[in-house]
This record gives C-alpha cells, sequence and structure tokens, in this order.
C-alpha cells in the first residue's frame, strides 16, 4: 500500500485517497493476495539482515556507552550504533526492496521474483539494485537513530529497571517506529521513485534514461507534488511501522532474555 501510495504520476485506476480505500481497491480489483506481493523476497533478505543488524547494535552500544558514560545508558551511543548497524542491514535489504517495489506497482510487468531479477540485471544492471542504496542509508541512518533513542528513551520510562517485560517492550517498539517513520517520510518517498524509476512521473517531466541520486530525486518530488508530495503514504507507512517495530522488539529482547537466562543457568 505504502509504495502504490508513494507513487507520483499514478495510473487512474490505482488513485487512492486512505489506506483503507486502497487496500479494498486492490484487493477487489486485483485480488486477495496482491497486497503481499513481493513479501517473499523481503522475508528471504529480513533474517541475515536482522541478525547482523541486532548483534552490531548491542556490541557497539556498549562499547560506546562504556567510553561514553562508563557503562550508563547513553543516547548518542545508542543513536551511532543504530546507524552503524544500519549500513550491514541495508547492504542485504537493498536489492530485496528493489525488487519488492517493482513487483508491488500498479500493472507491474514481472510475474514471480525470479524474473524481476533476471530482467532489472539484463536490461538496468546490477547497480540498479543499489542505486538508492546512499538515499536508503540518508532516510534509515537518521530513521534508525530517531528509533533506537526513542526506544532506548520509552524503556527509560516504562521499564527503568530494564527486566524482561513483554508488554514494555511492544509498546516502546511501537512508539519508536512511529516517531521515526513520521519524521522520515519525505526521505522514503524519494527512494520509492528511485527504486521503481516510474515511467509516468519521469516522462511528465521530460525525464529520459534512470532517475538517480537523492539530490535529484528530492528536485523530481517537489517538481512533481510540491511540499506535500514529501509526506505521501506517510500514514501507511507510519501503520506499517507501528506493529513491525513492536514486534521486531519484543521478539528480539525475549531471545535476548532466553539465551542470557539459559547461559546463567548454565555458568550457576
Amino acid at each position: 500500500l505504502q509504495t502504490r501510495m508513494q507513487s507520483l504520476q499514478p495510473d487512474p485506476k490505482a488513485q487512492y485517497r486512505s489506506v483503507y480505500e486502497a487496500l479494498k481497491k486492490i484487493v477487489l480489483t486485483e485480488g486477495f493476495w496482491r497486497p503481499l506481493r513481493g513479501i517473499n523476497v523481503t522475508m528471504l533478505g529480513a533474517g541475515p539482515a536482522h541478525a547482523m543488524y541486532f548483534a552490531c547494535y548491542e556490541k557497539m552500544k556498549k562499547t560506546l556507552s562504556d567510553t561514553i558514560q562508563h557503562g550508563g545508558n547513553s543516547h548518542l551511543a545508542n543513536g551511532i550504533a543504530g546507524s552503524v548497524a544500519t549500513l550491514l542491514h541495508d547492504a542485504v535489504m537493498n536489492p530485496a526492496e528493489v525488487v519488492k517495489q517493482r513487483m508491488q506497482m500498479f500493472n507491474s510487468p514481472y510475474k514471480s521474483v525470479l524474473q524481476c531479477v533476471r530482467t532489472v540485471q539484463k536490461t538496468e544492471g546490477f547497480s540498479a539494485f543499489y542505486r538508492s542504496y546512499t538515499t536508503q542509508l540518508t532516510m534509515n541512518v537518521p530513521f534508525q537513530a530517531i528509533h533506537f533513542i526513542t526506544y532506548e528513551f520509552m524503556q527509560e520510562q516504562v521499564n527503568p529497571h530494564r527486566e524482561y517485560n513483554p508488554l514494555s517492550h511492544v509498546f516502546s517498539g511501537g512508539v519508536a517506529g512511529a516517531v521515526a517513520a513520521a519524521a522520515t517520510t519525505p526521505l522514503d518517498v524519494c527512494k520509492t521513485l528511485l527504486n521503481t524509476q516510474e515511467n509516468m512521473a519521469l516522462s511528465s517531466l521530460n525525464i529520459s534514461g534512470h532517475l538517480s541520486g537523492m539530490v535529484n530525486a528530492f528536485k523530481t518530488v517537489y517538481q512533481l507534488g510540491g511540499i506535500s508530495g514529501y509526506f505521501r503514504g506517510v500514514q501507511a507507512r507510519v501503520i506499517y511501522q507501528i506493529p513491525s517495530t513492536a514486534i521486531a522488539w519484543s521478539v528480539y529482547e525475549f531471545f535476548k532474555y532466553f539465551l542470557t537466562k539459559h547461559k546463567l543457568e548454565k555458568r550457576t
């Protein structure tokens, strides 16, 4: 839904006023499973990407917190650790995101993930999978910095003793995701344009070839939609991020607690 709603020059048949209307229209006209297209490639990349992401975050957070605040909770350490972890995460997820978004566009010519990968590789080259990588990082570094700082801040408020408390992890994760998602929506709109290379949008401005670079994407979005263009799909983005980050943190905190407890029991 987010990809469709961020379209800058949508087909008349793919114009939506709200998340509910978009979902209803897509299901009725394109089938029940259409909103889930491309989810398999996202799932394939998510496992290794998140493993590297959380491992890097924990290690860097501990090292930097020891240096900056002698083992205490440092917001600066949390922000830096989250930003560095993003470099590894996005290196894996960027190609998956390109494929997913191309398959989700209205009237997408791709029937399968493999066909999409082969076609993009053949027509645009390997670099197409990383065309939005700098924009992705430019978006995700502030996103993850805000996300981790907000999560750790919320934990200080609702779970000051930092015990395993599923409800506090779900709540803190949801709030962190919502705040970070809303703040970085303009960058996400630019990333979607770079990933999808939306033909109608580019041809309306007489842009030939492929659009590349965040600066060009920012200019193009403004030319097509003005200031409001940067916030297309903000509602869908926030709605998506709240459960996403809430689930991610609750699952992560559970395994962290479970493995730590198991390790302590083995020692004693």
